[in-house]
């Protein structure tokens, strides 16, 4: 991957976002969105976007409350807005295809702008939450715990240096199984370990399920969560995936409005 071209976005309601983009060969361009407590700039996403940039342009973006970019967390939710300024600057740089792809709640957001948005022509969803509120597993209640006290948002902002909001949902944002049927004709790409820490696999069959044609599910055996467990042969089949999916659209011709920045 080459040294990616330093970008500062904005989002529809104001939040400044950090980005990076790595010109590529061709027409398509990977948005990535990484997982809770990540960034773009962490060893991991850089690899994975190494990887997918012999298959075209990337922009890697910090969701607002992450890395260097502004704003606040709310884990999910105005996620959105930060992936369609990205999307636009994709548009800007005159990729036709755009190509999504994101780990556990960058999965979950994912999934959220292409129904609830439309514009791309691609989404992969990697270890997502098909539903929110899971405590089934001890890493989950950890994480609920980090969100939802004020003692928990201390640490992980010491910690990890990522700030969450700190008054929760209100409204409570369409969980991502209730719109990813939304997402058709667009194909759709569900990947999930079977040895995942956080989401069980009922996660990615719930996804799959209440999805559309056109649309695949991945069970990867051993494989446990997102970024940091995804290996190189995973991420090269997603970008072979993803360019065979796209050049079998037809032209869309739907560029979605362009945030500033």
């Amino acid at each position: 991957m080459v040294i990616p071209e330093p970008l500062t976005l904005y989002t529809a309601d104001g939040v400044r976002i950090d980005a990076g983009h790595a010109r590529g060969d061709g027409n398509v361009c990977f948005v990535l969105a990484h997982g809770f407590t990540c960034s773009w700039r962490q060893p991991a996403l850089r690899r994975i976007a190494g990887a997918l940039n012999r298959h075209g342009g990337v922009i890697g973006l910090d969701f607002r409350g992450h890395g260097r970019s502004g704003g606040r967390s709310t884990v999910g939710d105005r996620e959105v807005l930060d992936v369609d300024a990205a999307v636009a600057a994709a548009r800007r740089r005159g990729y036709e295809r755009i190509v999504l792809t994101g780990f556990s709640m960058g999965g979950a957001i994912v999934v959220r702008y292409a129904a609830l948005h439309g514009g791309v022509d691609a989404v992969v969803s990697v270890s997502a939450p098909a539903r929110w509120y899971y405590r089934g597993t001890v890493p989950m209640r950890r994480v609920h715990w980090v969100i939802e006290r004020r003692m928990g948002r201390m640490a992980v902002r010491l910690a990890r240096g990522t700030r969450i909001a700190p008054n929760g949902w209100d409204p409570v944002p369409e969980a991502p199984h209730e719109v990813v049927g939304r997402i058709a004709p667009v194909p759709l790409l569900v990947v999930h370990g079977d040895a995942d820490p956080y989401f069980p696999l009922e996660h990615g069959h719930q996804l799959f399920g209440a999805a559309a044609d056109p649309r695949e599910l991945w069970i990867e055996p051993a494989f446990g969560h997102a970024e940091t467990a995804a290996t190189p042969d995973l991420i090269k089949r997603i970008g072979a995936w993803a360019t065979g999916a796209v050049s079998a659209m037809p032209g869309r011709g739907n560029t979605p409005a362009e945030s500033p920045g």
